[in-house]
């Protein structure tokens, strides 16, 4: 080997040590930095010369595991979506309280019933029945601050899932600008081509914790960002999210497919070379922060408003409603019943049963007084009984309009339907040809005033004026929002005489218990049906309960939902940590490994310095004998 070979090896072996030194100080300046990975140099062997070799750098390496970064980003997606969902069942346990302890839903209905109690062994006390009245209110405005409650905790998740959109448009830009960047360098790896790498995997990250996604890596290291559905979200361009967020967040404000009825904002991506798409209708985001948003805002939450809703609806109709038997009617050959549907308001029900002899079925019949045609035909879930059929007549056009439907729909069946006089709604067999008999008949309605003869009484009104029916409009039922809106008759509040006077003509005694017993009976006894809408029961067996049942039954789901959702969340969070740990101890930067290999560095670069300094020595030497 000649001096210059030997002088071209150390020098090659001096730069590639002065590069590795320069690595090895980024790599220790960075070693708390987030998303930083460890570099080293690549070294091949070149040829110098027929008796040496030297050392080629052909670029910088990341020490990078991509399997181990996929896995990390999957698990990143499912703690976030599992972290917010645990935050929100807190807090959503917070709204409801402990039961044990006051200011709560439980407490208050069972300090109603105490007073309710009291009236009933004294209804001649104006203490007792202003006991009670307060206590209504109570109760009344515990509903109404826990729909508040709820309805807060759905606005912050609206918010949450505008901040996020945010978020994620962010970090699709900066993916775009990095991978324009990126494609410029022609697919080499230097040292500043790492560093843009270490910034791009950062943002892809951090729309991980926004959103479930993969990616997709090509020969001039850009990366097609995808969401698992198969949604891309960028390239060389990125996508747009937007997110048309409602505001003020309330009972009635539900999401819906149709985007017509849908009340809420929903998520729509726009591509970089045009066309939409909706996001939410799709289901194309399952994971992260927006999944969890979503999911509390349309289905959790809304859930939870319904359970309360089914509550103040349950305990508002259990005192004001009146069911009576029709009377038996006859015409000829034929038998049935007549039925008063003087008090019958929009939706109120009607019920008939009767026996086909044809096939031998009892049908039970449903058929809910509507005011507003928009919204026929009604389907069987509109009530909470799964063994009838439900029938919606629109009376806004008068009797004749009513039994027009009626024997319109049910004429096949062999029922007829007539108005022998007044309000009376007259319903009779076929008779002689005997296809189908009519077994019983009956009205439920709602009372009105509070001294109709009637026990029953409007103790509690919808918004302070109009009484809950169950009426169903194209706004949507009466129930939506209810606890929000549930108050005290007015009228009971400047009379609580009431709460024993049911009869003017004649007047009810002062001591008279018929009214205290019947609203602690109702209230405490009873046994009611709940839709499957709550989470509780399924369409085929509803729940069934006394209203205190249905209450602790709700409140405790939730309950158990709350610990369900922190222990996916801590499980989660392991999980999550356990491969940051991994994924820190293979890409992360050792300081003692560091450390050692400055020591090598060191040893190195003395030794071909030291070559090189022998080399000049043999050259001086060489020049002195010339």
């Amino acid at each position: 080997m000649g001096l210059s070979q030997a002088l071209s090896t150390a020098m090659s072996g001096l730069r590639a040590t002065q590069a590795s030194l320069s690595l090895v100080s980024s790599n220790v300046a960075n070693a708390e930095t987030p998303g930083y990975v460890r570099k080293t140099l690549n070294q091949v062997t070149g040829t110098t010369g027929q008796y040496g070799s030297s050392v080629l750098i052909t670029g910088v390496n990341r020490q990078l595991d991509e399997f181990l970064q996929t896995q990390l980003r999957t698990e990143t997606s499912g703690a976030a979506y599992a972290d917010v969902r645990s935050d929100f069942m807190a807090n959503l346990q917070g709204v409801y309280g402990n039961p044990d302890s006051t200011g709560t839903i439980e407490d208050a209905y069972n300090k109603f019933l105490t007073a309710l109690q009291g009236l009933s062994t004294s209804p001649e006390s104006q203490s007792a029945r202003i006991g009670v009245i307060n206590a209504a209110q109570s109760m009344a405005q515990q509903l109404n601050a826990t729909s508040q409650g709820i309805q807060t905790l759905r606005a912050n998740a609206e918010a949450g899932i505008s901040d996020s959109i945010n978020s994620a448009n962010n970090a699709l830009q900066q993916i775009a600008r990095l991978n324009v960047q990126l494609a410029a360098n022609g697919g080499t790896t230097d040292a500043s081509t790492a560093a843009l790498l270490d910034q791009r995997d950062r943002y892809v990250t951090q729309l991980s914790q926004l959103m479930d996604i993969r990616t997709v890596t090509n020969s001039q290291n850009q990366v097609s960002v995808f969401t698992n559905s198969g949604v891309q979200l960028v390239g060389t361009e990125a996508a747009t999210l937007s997110f048309n967020a409602q505001g003020t967040m309330t009972s009635n404000t539900l999401y819906n497919t149709d985007p017509t009825k849908s009340t809420v904002g929903t998520i729509t991506i726009t591509f970089p070379h045009g066309g939409t798409y909706d996001m939410v209708s799709t289901n194309s985001i399952r994971s992260g922060k927006i999944a969890a948003y979503l999911e509390l805002r349309d289905n959790t939450l809304a859930q939870a408003q319904t359970q309360i809703d089914q509550f103040a609806a349950a305990m508002s109709s259990a005192l004001s409603d009146k069911t009576t038997a029709g009377t038996a009617a006859t015409a000829g050959a034929q038998s049935g019943f007549d039925l008063d549907l003087s008090g019958l308001q929009n939706g109120n029900t009607i019920h008939v049963s009767y026996k086909d002899n044809t096939t031998g079925l009892t049908h039970n019949l449903s058929i809910i007084r509507v005011d507003d045609p928009s919204v026929l035909p009604l389907s069987n879930t509109a009530t909470v009984d799964p063994n009838d059929e439900v029938l919606g007549i629109d009376f806004s056009g008068g009797m004749s309009s009513v039994l027009s439907q009626l024997n319109g729909a049910l004429g096949g069946t062999g029922l007829q339907f007539s108005n022998p006089s007044g309000s009376t709604l007259r319903v009779l067999d076929d008779g002689a040809a005997n296809k189908a008999d009519v077994t019983a008949a009956s009205v439920t309605t709602t009372v009105s005033s509070l001294t109709s003869g009637n026990p029953q009484l409007p103790l509690f009104t919808d918004g302070g004026q109009a009484l809950y029916t169950g009426a169903i409009t194209s706004s949507g039922s009466q129930t939506t929002g209810l606890a929000a809106r549930i108050s005290v008759n007015t009228a009971l509040i400047g009379d609580p005489s009431r709460m024993v006077v049911y009869s003017t003509n004649p007047q009810t005694p002062a001591g008279d218990t018929t009214r205290a017993n019947l609203v602690l009976n109702q209230l405490s006894n009873a046994s009611y049906s709940y839709s499957p809408q709550t989470g509780l029961g399924t369409t085929g067996a509803p729940f069934t309960g006394t209203l205190l049942n249905f209450a602790k039954q709700f409140i405790s789901q939730q309950g158990e939902s709350a610990t369900a959702a922190k222990q996916l969340a801590d499980g989660q969070d392991v999980v999550l940590n356990t491969l940051q740990t991994k994924m820190d101890s293979t890409s992360g930067v050792n300081m003692d490994e560091e450390m050692a290999h400055l020591l090598s560095l060191q040893n190195a670069y003395s030794a071909n310095a030291r070559v090189m300094s022998s080399i000049k020595q043999m050259y001086d030497a060489l020049l002195q004998l010339t």
